[in-house]
């Protein structure tokens, strides 16, 4: 059910139901990495390049605010670390209130559909969902297909995964991408959601943007896209070239070509 405040919030994170996030949360899972240090350059440099929200851990909210140049902001609220036991078992890390208190204009929340975690992270976002629709909080469910028995670009574990999303409430779902945009179509169709999706290992540009390409010809509705943004070289270029394909839709070479990156042969 939507609400003035859920529909406020939700236009501060995206543009006429279209997305591009870029979450820098990986601070937790895997320290300050590259991009990550200066978090205030990368924060003004992707927003400038046309991000629509940035996305960060609740105690990295007052770096954000003077960096995001009018961007939204999301708060997510679970974590893990690749030095811990398993870095698949995301723990709870923020309520509601505090993200609320942090200026977020939505949360979110990482689900591994198909692991062993799945029944706890399930209840978690269960529970997110309710306490964040009592103030009108957009949520952005990660859901990835993810476990011993499951492939992470399988569209029917996706498909699962982002239905999933939806039939407890999440209000935007981010996933895998499934490698086409044909395959995708079965993802996208699973859900009424907004379905975004990762950026996952770092390829080239060229690459980064014809998977972009791919989502949005399969229905998606933008990316949540991290490494991919926050690691290149030019942060600013690449934030606008997946802009330009997702507000735009431009075209992998297009998109190179506004945003002033090479094309490459």
């Amino acid at each position: 059910m939507t609400s003035p405040g859920l529909d406020t919030r939700l236009d501060r994170i995206g543009t006429d139901g279209r997305y591009v996030i870029v979450p820098m949360d990986h601070g937790i899972t895997l320290g300050a990495v590259t991009g990550l240090k200066d978090i205030e350059s990368t924060i003004d440099a992707v927003t400038r390049g046309g991000a629509d929200a940035v996305l960060t851990q609740k105690g990295i909210a007052p770096r954000v605010h003077q960096n995001k140049n009018g961007a939204g902001y999301i708060v997510h609220v679970n974590a893990s670390t690749v030095i811990g036991p398993d870095a698949n078992d995301k723990r709870m890390t923020a309520t509601v209130e505090e993200a609320i208190r942090a200026g977020a204009d939505a949360v979110s929340l990482h689900i591994n559909v198909g692991s062993k975690y799945e029944p706890k992270q399930l209840e978690d976002l269960s529970q997110l969902t309710a306490d964040a629709g009592r103030f009108g909080i957009p949520v952005l469910a990660m859901a990835y297909a993810r476990g011993p028995e499951v492939e992470g670009d399988d569209p029917e574990a996706l498909g699962h995964a982002v239905r999933l999303a939806e039939e407890v409430g999440a209000d935007i779902v981010k996933t895998g991408y499934s490698g086409d945009a044909d395959s995708f179509e079965h993802v996208t169709e699973s859900t009424r959601l907004p379905v975004v999706i990762a950026g996952g290992s770092r390829g080239t540009d060229r690459e980064t943007l014809e998977m972009v390409r791919g989502a949005m010809d399969g229905g998606g509705a933008g990316v949540s896209m991290g490494r991919s943004i926050f690691q290149h070289e030019e942060p600013e270029a690449i934030a606008r070239a997946v802009a330009g394909v997702v507000h735009e839709d431009l075209s992998a070479d297009e998109a190179l070509e506004v945003s002033g990156l090479a094309l490459e042969i």
